[in-house]
């Protein structure tokens, strides 16, 4: 279900699909950024309405807020293996790269989220999805040019993403 979203989000903008050369050390962030400590938002619940959630993927694509605020999706949502337990049926997990925190939290309480593309999965609930957000960790010294540089190149500027009043951090 959700896999659709991903590539419907790629169709839009095809530079989410290229991949990063092999490198060194992990290129910084700019230095004039403070947006230097990337985190993976993590979105993931059984699915309950599959058309709406499919105009809900297309409407996130549509706001190019991902491309505003440097989120990538990290995965495809379905998994490809079992290793353990068994989730609920249309249970999906969707990971989103930020560059930091306040970039995440810029997406997620910018004016079109909140106020445009939110109310497409909600009334009733399109899923029942818990979103939350964790620190990324460094790449261990001994996967340095073993392992793509996912290292920030750009900024990207979170108070140019106009806020939904009231919301929280």
């Amino acid at each position: 279900m959700i896999t659709a979203l991903l590539f419907l989000a790629q169709a839009v903008d095809p530079a989410v699909t290229k991949a990063k050369p092999l490198e060194a050390p992990r290129a910084a962030a700019p230095s004039s950024s403070t947006c230097d400590q990337p985190v993976i938002m993590v979105v993931a619940g059984p699915t309950r309405d599959r058309a709406r959630m499919l105009a809900y993927g297309k409407a996130i694509a549509e706001s190019r807020l991902y491309q505003q605020l440097g989120g990538y999706y990290l995965n495809a949502p379905q998994a490809v293996a079992q290793c353990e337990g068994s989730p609920p049926a249309g249970y999906t997990t969707l990971m989103v790269r930020f560059p930091c925190l306040e970039n995440a939290r810029a997406f997620w309480n910018s004016e079109a989220y909140q106020k445009q593309i939110l109310p497409l999965r909600q009334n009733p609930s399109a899923g029942d999805y818990f979103v939350t957000v964790y620190p990324e960790v460094p790449l261990r010294d001994d996967l340095i040019g073993k392992v793509g540089d996912n290292g920030y190149r750009a900024e990207f500027d979170a108070a140019a993403v106009p806020q939904a009043k009231g919301t929280g951090q």
